[in-house]
C-alpha cells in the first residue's frame, strides 16, 4: 500500500523545549551518539566524554569515558538495569568496549564504575564500528559490526569482568550497516507475538547490498562456508546464516528490530526503510509487509506502537516525494515565513506512522537546507518522543489524549479507525468502547445501512456474556437498548430486531419485556422453528440460560404450548413450574409424581408439599407412597420412565394479521429505563398452533441418568399432617408406615404420630358406629393406650375419648395414671353397680379407701344394696375391719346416714369386734402388771446398791479362772477379777462381762435422745400408722414428749 494514500492526523503536539538554564548550550557540542533510559539522557562526544542529563535536561554528571582523542562512537543503556555500554574508537587502534555501572562510583574520579573493558578484535584492520547490538541484560553475547564487513561476537561475563571471548563470526566484502537481535519470535502481529519452539537467538545484519539472519545457539562457533557473492560466515558448524534478501541493502540506521512489546500491525522481526518503501522481514518468511513511500531515509525508530523515521532532503524533486497539505505543517528553528519558502523536496522531515491503522500520526519539517544540517538523534525520555536537530534545537512530540484523537476522527466520520484506535488503548473501558460502537451504528443507520448498523449495535452489547444483574443493568442503562428497539420497530425491520434481541438474551441483558417482545416477534413472524431454537438454547446448565425463563414459560403456557413450557422448565431447573403445568394444565398427576421422584430430595420436597392435596385427590396411592418414602428417609431419585406426553398446543385465533396489531401498543411503552415496563396481554401475541398445518418439531428427550442414593434429613412428620386432611385412609397408612421404623424416630415425632393416629382410629370407629369395623378401630385405639401410654398426653386421650364416647379409653387412661378412685367414682356416678363391684375387686387391694367408699355406696339405696347382695356387703365390712380402715363407731355412723342397712346385717360384725377388743384389753392389763412388778424389783436393787454393803464371795477370777489373789477388783455386778487381767490401769473400769449389755443400753438411749428431736420422723410414723394411739405411746416412751431441761443462766 502506498503511503501517499494514508490519511494524516495531527495526533501529536509538537513543542520546542530549551535545555536547563544551567547548561543552555548543552546540545550544541560535539555530540556523536545519544542514549536514554527511563529517567536520564546520555550524550557521547567526540572527545571521549559522556554527559548524563536529568529529565529536565540539566547536566548532572560528566566524566571521561575514553581518552580525549577517542570518540564515543556508540552507546546503549540496558533497559531495566543501571548498565551503560559504550564503544570508543580513534581508528589508530582497536575499538574499545566498556561496561559502566551507573549506580556505582569510582572513589578517585567520582565517575561511574567501569565494570569491564574489551578491545574489540577486527583482524588488526582499522575500520570504524558501524553498529552494535545487545540481546538482553546479561550482555552475552555482544555483536559489533565494522565498515569492512566483519562481524565480531563477544561472549563472556562482562558485568563481573570474568573474561570474554571474541571471534569474527561473519565477513563480507561490503560494509555491515546495521545489527539487531531477536529472540525466539516467529512473527509479530497486533499484540500477539508467537515464540518459536526452540527459543533460539537470531542476529539480523544488513549490508549495503543484502539482508541476512544469523542463528546464535550459545556456543562460540558459527557455521562456516562463505555465503554467496562477496562474503559469508566463517568458523565452526553450530550456527547458520541465511540470506533473507539478496536484492537490496540497507543504509546505516535504517534497520531496527521490532520490540516484542510493541504492536505495529505487520508481520516481521525487523523493519527496514529504503528510499522506495518501508519493509518488514521475518526469519521464516523473508520479506513481509511493504508500504510504498518514496524518498531518502536516514533513520528509523520505534515509539510505542508507532514507526518513526527521518527523511533527509532530496537532491531533486520527485513525484513520489510530494505530500499532501497535512504534511506541510512546519516546526523548527527560523521564522515561519522562511520555512514556508523551503521546497518540499529540500527539507528534513520527521514522520510518525501507525502501520496497523495505516495512517500518519505526525509529519513535521525539522529543519530546512538553509538551516544547519538535519536530525542529530531521536530518543524516548519520560514517556515522550524527542527529536534533536543538528542545530541544537530540541523538539518534544507529545501524543494527544485518546479523547482528542477520537473527537477528531468523529468529525471526519472515521468510526472504524476510531474503533481500531480505541481498541489498542491499554486502559480503555469496555463501556467507552461500546459507546464508539453505538456511534458508528447510529451513523450506519442514518445512511440506511440497517443490516450493518444492527451488527454494531450487537457489538455494543459487549463481547462477554453478562453474569450478574449489575452488568445487565449497565448494558441497558441510558435507554440505548430501548432506543435501538424503537428504531427497528419504526422501520418494520423485524428480522434485524429479532437478531438484536437474540444477542441481548445471549448476553444476559434482556429483561422480562425483551423476552416477551422476542417471543411475540417469533409468533408474529410465524417462525416456530426459531421459537424451538430459542427454547433449545436452554440446553445445559441453568446458569447458561440467557433469557428470562419465567417469561418464556408464561408466554408458552398462555399460548397452549405446554410441552415446550415443560421442556424449558425442566432444563432451567424450575421444578415448581413443571409440576404446576402437569397438575394444573395437563391434569397429569401421576406424571407429576414421576417427575417429583426424579428430583433430588431438597428439590422434590417443596413441590410435593405445595401440590400434595391435589395429588392425593387424584393419585392417592402413589402420592401416599411418595410421602412414606420421603418421610422415612428411603427416598431415592430415579429417572422418569417416560417423558411427558406430547400435548398439542391449544389453538388461539387471531383477529387480525401481520405485526401491525402488535406494534400498535409498542409506542405506549415507556423507554426511560431501557426496558419495556408493560407486557403484551393480547391473545394475538400468543403463539399459533402450527404454520400451515405443520406440526411443531418434537423436542429432544431427556436421557435418564444414574443417580446415587442421596443423604438428607427427613422432615418432621407433623409437617405433612395438613396435606391429608381430605384423605383419612391414606393418612392412617402414612402414619402406620412411619411407625414401622419407630426406633429411628425422635421422641417428639413419636408423640405426634401416636396422638394423631389415636385420634384417627377413634374417628374411623365413630364413622363405623354399629358396624363390625367399629370394634377393630377401637381395639387399635386401646392398643395405643395400653402399649404407648408414655407417648400420649393423658389430657389428650381423655379429651378425645370423651368427644368420641370411648369409655374404655377413659378407664384405661385413669388406670394407667393410677386414678383408681376416679374409675370407681365414675361407675358409681353412672349407677353402674356391677362396674363398681368389678373396679372394687380389681383395684381394692391397691386402693384400700375404695372399701370405705363402697360401703357408703352400697347403703346409698335399697336397689344398690339389693344388687350388691348381703354377702358382698359383709365382705366389705370385714375387709374394712381387717385393714383397720374404719372404727366400729365410724362404720355405725356411716350406716346410720340412711335406713337402708339394718342392725341384723352388722350384728355379727359388731359382736366379733367387741369380743376381740375385750381380749386385747385383758392382754394389755396383764402386760401392765408385769411391767410394774419388774420396775419395782429394779428400783429395789438400785436402792440396796446405794445403801447396803455388798459381800463378794467369788473365789476365782472371771477372766483367767485362777484363784483370786491380791490385787483384786470387785464389781457391783458380783463379778471379780485379777487387776492384771483387766488390762486397765487408769480411768473408769467396767466389768468386761457386763460391758456389751451396758453399751447396748447406752446406744438405745442415745438413739432415743436423737429421735426425740426428729419430729419429722414422728409425724411420718404417725401418718403411716393404723393405730395412732399405739404410735403416740411408743414415741412417748422414747422421750419425744419430755421437755428439755432448763438451762441455768
Amino acid at each position: 500500500m502506498a503511503l501517499a494514500s494514508w490519511k494524516s492526523f495531527p495526533f501529536f503536539n509538537v513543542t520546542r523545549v530549551n535545555p536547563h538554564d544551567d547548561n543552555p548550550n548543552i546540545f550544541e557540542g560535539d555530540i556523536l551518539t545519544i542514549a536514554s533510559s527511563s529517567s536520564n539522557l546520555f550524550l557521547g562526544t567526540g572527545s571521549g566524554q559522556i554527559q548524563i542529563l536529568s529529565p529536565s535536561f540539566k547536566l548532572i554528571r560528566e566524566f571521561a569515558a575514553y581518552p580525549q582523542n577517542t570518540a564515543v562512537a556508540h552507546m546503549q543503556q540496558i533497559d531495566g538495569t543501571s548498565l551503560l555500554v559504550t564503544i570508543g574508537e580513534d581508528l589508530s587502534s582497536e575499538a574499545v568496549l566498556k561496561v559502566w555501572a551507573l549506580d556505582q562510583t569510582e572513589k578517585k574520579t567520582g565517575a561511574p564504575k567501569c565494570l569491564s573493558t574489551v578491545n574489540i578484535f577486527n583482524g588488526r584492520k582499522k575500520f570504524p564500528v558501524t553498529s552494535m547490538a545487545i540481546p538482553d541484560a546479561t550482555l552475552n553475547p555482544v555483536a559489533v559490526a565494522f565498515a569492512n564487513g566483519s562481524l565480531t561476537l563477544i561472549r563472556g561475563d562482562l558485568i563481573h569482568d570474568r573474561g570474554a571471548k571474541q571471534r569474527i563470526v561473519f565477513s563480507s566484502d561490503e560494509p555491515i550497516t546495521n545489527l539487531s537481535f531477536s529472540r525466539g519470535f516467529g512473527h509479530h502481529h497486533h499484540h500477539h507475538h508467537a515464540h518459536s519452539h526452540d527459543g533460539e537467538t537470531k542476529l539480523w545484519l544488513s549490508t549495503t547490498t543484502r539482508v541476512l539472519c544469523m542463528h546464535i545457539d550459545g556456543s562460540s562457533g558459527i557455521m562456516g562456508a562463505r555465503l554467496g557473492i562477496g562474503g559469508g560466515a566463517v568458523g565452526g558448524s553450530q550456527n547458520d546464516v541465511r540470506i533473507v534478501d539478496a536484492q537490496a541493502g540497507v543504509g546505516v540506521g535504517c534497520m531496527v528490530g521490532i520490540p516484542d512489546t510493541e504492536s505495529i500491525g505487520a508481520t516481521g522481526e525487523v523493519v527496514i526503510v529504503r528510499d522506495d518503501a518501508i519493509y518488514f522481514y521475518s526469519s521464516t518468511g523473508g520479506k513481509g509487509g511493504c508500504y510504498s513511500y518514496e524518498g531518502p531515509k536516514s533513520n528509523v525508530y520505534f515509539y510505542k506502537n508507532y514507526v518513526a523515521m527521518v527523511s533527509p532532503p532530496q537532491s531533486t524533486p520527485s513525484a513520489g516525494a510530494r505530500i499532501g497539505d497535512a504534511f506541510k505543517k512546519l516546526v523548527g528553528g527560523g521564522t515561519a515565513g522562511s520555512r514556508g519558502d523551503i521546497a518540499d523536496w529540500d527539507v528534513t522531515k520527521f514522520t510518525i506512522l501507525d502501520t496497523e491503522g495505516k495512517y500518519i500520526a505526525a509529519q513535521e519539517v525539522v529543519v530546512g537546507s538553509t538551516g544547519a544540517g538535519g536530525v542529530r538523534g531521536v530518543f524516548e525520555l519520560n514517556g515522550f518522543l524527542w527529536v534533536l536537530g543538528l542545530d541544537g534545537k530540541l523538539w518534544k512530540y507529545q501524543e494527544k489524549e485518546l479523547s482528542a484523537k477520537l473527537n477528531l476522527l468523529y468529525s471526519r466520520n472515521l468510526y472504524l479507525l476510531a474503533i481500531s484506535l480505541a481498541s489498542k488503548a491499554p486502559s480503555i473501558e469496555p463501556q467507552r468502547l461500546h459507546a464508539i460502537y453505538r456511534k458508528y451504528a447510529d451513523y450506519l443507520y442514518s445512511k440506511q445501512d440497517f443490516d450493518g448498523a444492527i451488527q454494531w449495535y450487537i457489538k455494543a452489547l459487549g463481547e462477554e456474556p453478562l453474569t450478574s444483574t449489575t452488568n445487565a443493568t449497565t448494558v441497558t442503562e441510558g435507554g440505548e437498548v430501548s432506543g435501538v428497539i424503537r428504531k427497528y420497530l419504526d422501520t418494520q425491520r423485524i428480522g434485524n430486531l429479532i437478531e438484536y434481541l437474540e444477542e441481548l438474551h445471549k448476553r444476559g441483558g434482556a429483561g422480562v419485556d425483551h423476552t416477551t417482545l422476542l417471543v411475540n416477534c417469533y409468533a408474529k413472524g410465524r417462525d416456530v422453528a426459531k421459537l424451538e431454537n430459542f427454547i433449545k438454547s436452554a440446553d445445559g446448565k441453568k446458569d447458561e440460560i440467557r433469557f428470562d425463563v419465567d417469561t418464556v414459560i408464561g408466554v408458552c403456557r398462555q399460548g397452549g404450548y405446554y410441552e415446550q413450557a415443560v421442556y424449558l422448565a425442566k432444563k432451567a431447573g424450575e421444578d415448581g413450574i413443571v409440576v404446576s403445568i402437569l397438575v394444573e394444565n395437563l391434569d397429569q398427576h401421576r406424571e407429576a409424581i414421576n417427575y417429583l421422584r426424579s428430583l433430588e430430595p431438597e428439590r422434590a420436597y417443596p413441590n410435593l408439599m405445595k401440590y400434595a392435596r391435589s395429588l392425593l385427590k387424584n393419585a392417592p396411592v402413589e402420592t401416599t407412597q411418595l410421602f412414606v418414602d420421603y418421610y422415612t428417609g428411603k427416598y431415592i431419585p430415579r429417572g422418569p420412565d417416560e417423558e411427558v406426553e406430547t400435548t398439542k398446543p391449544v389453538s388461539i385465533t387471531n383477529g387480525g394479521g401481520g405485526l401491525s396489531q402488535y406494534t400498535a401498543f409498542l409506542p405506549q411503552l415507556p423507554y426511560r429505563t431501557g426496558t419495556f415496563s408493560t407486557m403484551a396481554t393480547s391473545t394475538q401475541a400468543m403463539l399459533p398452533v402450527s404454520v400451515t398445518g405443520t406440526a411443531i418439531p418434537t423436542l429432544p428427550e431427556t436421557q435418564p441418568v444414574e443417580i446415587t442414593p442421596p443423604t438428607y434429613t427427613p422432615p418432621q412428620p407433623r409437617s405433612a399432617f395438613s396435606s391429608f386432611v381430605d384423605n383419612p385412609s391414606e393418612f392412617i397408612k402414612f402414619l402406620e408406615s412411619l411407625l414401622e421404623n419407630e426406633s429411628e424416630l425422635k421422641q417428639v415425632d413419636k408423640i405426634d404420630i401416636y396422638t394423631t393416629l389415636f385420634e384417627m382410629y377413634l374417628g374411623r370407629a365413630r364413622e363405623n358406629r354399629g358396624k363390625p369395623d367399629q370394634l377393630v378401630w377401637e381395639a387399635k385405639a386401646k392398643d395405643i393406650i395400653q402399649s404407648k401410654e408414655n407417648l400420649i398426653d393423658t389430657s389428650n386421650i381423655l379429651l378425645l375419648s370423651h368427644l368420641s364416647n370411648f369409655s374404655d379409653g377413659t378407664v384405661l387412661v385413669r388406670e394407667k395414671e393410677g386414678l383408681l378412685f376416679d374409675i370407681f367414682r365414675s361407675c358409681t356416678s353412672a349407677g353402674d353397680t356391677q362396674g363398681a363391684l368389678a373396679a372394687l375387686r380389681k383395684y381394692g387391694p391397691e386402693e384400700p379407701q375404695l372399701y370405705t367408699a363402697a360401703l357408703a355406696y352400697f347403703t346409698s339405696s335399697p336397689r344398690v344394696l339389693e344388687d350388691v347382695g348381703e354377702e358382698e356387703f359383709k365382705s366389705v365390712l370385714y375387709k374394712i375391719d381387717e385393714l383397720g380402715l374404719m372404727k366400729p363407731l365410724q362404720v355405725v355412723q356411716t350406716l346410720s346416714v340412711n335406713a337402708v342397712a339394718t342392725v341384723g346385717m352388722v350384728k355379727k360384725y359388731l359382736g366379733e369386734t367387741i369380743q376381740r377388743e375385750r381380749k386385747e384389753i385383758q392382754t394389755n392389763r396383764r402386760l401392765i402388771d408385769s411391767y410394774k412388778s419388774e420396775t419395782d424389783v429394779k428400783r429395789k436393787e438400785i436402792s440396796e446398791l446405794g445403801s447396803k454393803p455388798i459381800t463378794f464371795q467369788a473365789q476365782r477370777c472371771q477372766s483367767c479362772g485362777m484363784q483370786l489373789d491380791l490385787p483384786i477388783v470387785h464389781f457391783l455386778c458380783k463379778h471379780s477379777f485379777h487387776q492384771r487381767c483387766l488390762n486397765q490401769v487408769d480411768g473408769d473400769v467396767e466389768c468386761p462381762n457386763c460391758q456389751p449389755n451396758t453399751e447396748t443400753i447406752r446406744a438405745i438411749r442415745r438413739t432415743q435422745d436423737e429421735q426425740a428431736d426428729r419430729h419429722d420422723l414422728f409425724k411420718t410414723a404417725l401418718a403411716d400408722s393404723k393405730d395412732k394411739f399405739a404410735t403416740i405411746s411408743d414415741w412417748f416412751g422414747r422421750g419425744v414428749m419430755i421437755s428439755p431441761p432448763a438451762v441455768e443462766g
